[in-house]
């Protein structure tokens, strides 16, 4: 059996309705989050087995929004989204 182990975990901010955030996507901002969740364990893309991210609304945003995060980010391993 394989150990599984979470070595790091970031959120987006958040933000009021039509606030600051009005013209970034869920994408976009979801893109930073897995890029500094990266950046603060010193990983190199090719030991991360998995990453999950959760999203809860993703009319408008395309197909498998946490998959979209990790192409942009270069990771192209194993991503699973899950919404609430």
């Amino acid at each position: 059996m394989k150990d599984v182990v979470i070595v790091s975990a970031v959120r987006t901010p958040i933000g009021s309705f039509g606030g600051v955030f009005k013209n970034t996507s869920a994408v976009q901002l979801g893109t930073i989050a897995v890029k500094e969740a990266i950046s603060r364990v010193g990983l190199n893309l090719s030991e991360i087995d998995e990453v999950i991210i959760g999203n809860v609304l993703q009319t408008g945003l395309g197909q498998n929004v946490a998959r979209q995060n990790c192409y942009k980010c270069r990771y192209t391993k194993f991503c699973f989204q899950a919404t609430q």
